[in-house]
């Protein structure tokens, strides 16, 4: 008989943590953070500690107490013990979103991660451009080592010691064997490219796992098929999402893809846009917008890394953009900035191209001599030509920008929690700061089915029980009972 224990995921949008045990075997689907849980105790400058190595994390709710799946440097850092074996065989990532995959991060990396093409290459660019100390997706960086001097006596500290983890890209549709359990990867619809549900069938059972999904993207031919087979593997479990169960409407791209257009025919100066990084969707939807409305699309230098993983997968292109160059460091963009060479004050553009090169990490290096890079100076001179993805990290670019007849609009989530509240008020901030008209109503779609495309869909699979996870009301699930679904409440570990 397989059991399920929930250590995330329950009474909670996102964590997803939920561990799978079968009479010899098991696995988790997902690993991630659980934003709830987080923000009750943090904040931008109170992070957990890598000095502690899991404890911290643990001590809060984060992690759970599992013996023999974390990184055997941070456990004996903490002067915790490590199991020779793993205690799991497998994790199943469902995509790349950080409530389901960031704490990979932790994980021994004898543990295989299983994942799609797309969902793989989501997380190596996280790896590569991120700013997060805990960011060892495909890669685990040993830390807390000390090595022998190449020179002389004693020891150094090592910090380039890197080990692959065990990464098991998954071909959709194709069954593969994880000890007992025959997995197969089921391609979803969601709010970035990889999203997937899963199906597992081990001894009496067959779990249907939904992951995150919607009906109302780009494809939701991928939902419908993931609805199809999952209804013809006969689950005697299912384990669904409900983000949105109370809601009975949808946005789609198209529907902002009008709308945007609409609002950027009428601009008369320069027109921003905030949407999800790794949105590629949205960054299609825009991508025409700004063919639509005789505009080309600006992107940051880590969306420009983005696409370029994804090249010939059907989204724009690099060299199809416009790619930002924001001032680093010294901020040597143009000839309006110097440096002391020597004594004597010099113009950027006289300056050894190598010193400029030094403002910006490795991989933004690769951009930097593209031909469709531009920088704060093309976006004051010609506003009208741009459409600007700058999200509110990126908010001090407008102080050089001096933006005039400005257009800002909001294409992402709206504020759920007292942090992401504080923010929008900081945005709004900024804009009044510059004049900028303000657009947030109607630009944006969710990664989410509404409640009634759930329910249609479970009732579709047809499950013997159903599980309801990353919703907080899970209750709205209990009509399926009618209809002969038995409906369990997880409890969480």
């Amino acid at each position: 008989m397989t059991s399920l224990s929930f250590y995330g995921g329950v009474g909670e949008i996102g964590g997803n943590k939920i561990k799978v045990d079968g009479k010899k075997n098991s696995f988790l689907f997902d690993f991630g953070l659980a934003f709830g849980t987080a923000n009750e105790y943090l904040d931008e400058f109170l992070q957990p500690r890598k000095s502690n190595g899991i404890m911290d994390f643990v001590t809060l709710g984060l992690l759970p107490c599992i013996k023999g799946i974390y990184r055997e440097d941070y456990l004996r850092h903490s002067g915790l013990s490590y199991e020779k074996e793993p205690a799991v065989d497998g994790v199943l990532i469902s995509h790349s979103h950080v409530d389901h995959a960031a704490y990979i991060h932790h994980l021994r990396e004898d543990i295989p991660i299983y994942i799609s093409e797309q969902s793989y290459l989501i997380l190596r660019a996280l790896e590569e451009t991120g700013v997060t100390s805990f960011s060892d997706y495909t890669r685990l960086r040993k830390s807390f080592q000390l090595a022998a001097k190449k020179r002389g006596d004693g020891h150094t500290r090592a910090t380039n010691i890197k080990i692959e983890r065990d990464i098991r890209v998954l071909k959709p549709y194709q069954g593969y064997e994880l000890g007992e359990f025959e997995i197969k990867l089921v391609p979803v619809d969601h709010s970035l490219p990889g999203a997937a549900g899963y199906i597992a069938e081990g001894g009496e059972d067959t779990i249907v796992y939904t992951g995150d999904l919607r009906f109302h993207g780009r494809q939701p031919e991928l939902t419908w098929k993931f609805t199809e087979i999952a209804s013809k593997a006969n689950p005697t479990i299912m384990l669904s999402e409900g983000t949105r169960i109370n809601s009975d409407s949808n946005i789609s791209e198209e529907d902002i893809e009008k709308r945007a257009v609409e609002e950027i025919s009428k601009a008369k100066g320069l027109v921003m846009v905030n949407y999800p990084m790794r949105d590629l969707d949205r960054l299609q939807t825009f991508y025409n917008v700004a063919r639509d409305t005789d505009r080309k699309l600006v992107v940051s230098l880590k969306q420009a890394y983005i696409l370029g993983l994804f090249t010939g997968q059907g989204y724009p292109e690099v060299k199809d953009v416009m790619v930002y160059r924001p001032r680093r460091s010294w901020g040597l963009v143009d000839d309006q900035t110097f440096a002391c060479v020597e004594g004597e004050w010099m113009c950027s553009s006289d300056i050894d191209p190598e010193q400029i090169q030094r403002d910006y990490k490795t991989w933004e290096r690769d951009f930097l001599d593209l031909d469709n890079l531009i920088n704060y100076r093309d976006l004051q001179e010609e506003p009208r030509e741009y459409l600007f993805r700058c999200d509110f990290f990126e908010f001090n670019e407008l102080i050089d920008i001096k933006p005039v007849n400005a257009v800002y609009i909001k294409s992402s989530t709206e504020p759920f929690d007292e942090e992401m509240k504080i923010s929008e008020g900081k945005v709004k901030k900024w804009l009044d700061l510059f004049g900028i008209h303000y657009v947030d109503k109607g630009f944006h779609a969710s990664g989410h089915a509404n409640g009634q495309e759930i329910l249609e869909m479970i009732r579709e699979i047809k499950p013997e029980k159903l599980y309801p996870i990353h919703t907080t009301d899970p209750e709205a699930f209990q009509v399926l009972e009618d209809e002969g679904i038995e409906v369990v409440y997880p409890v969480p570990k």
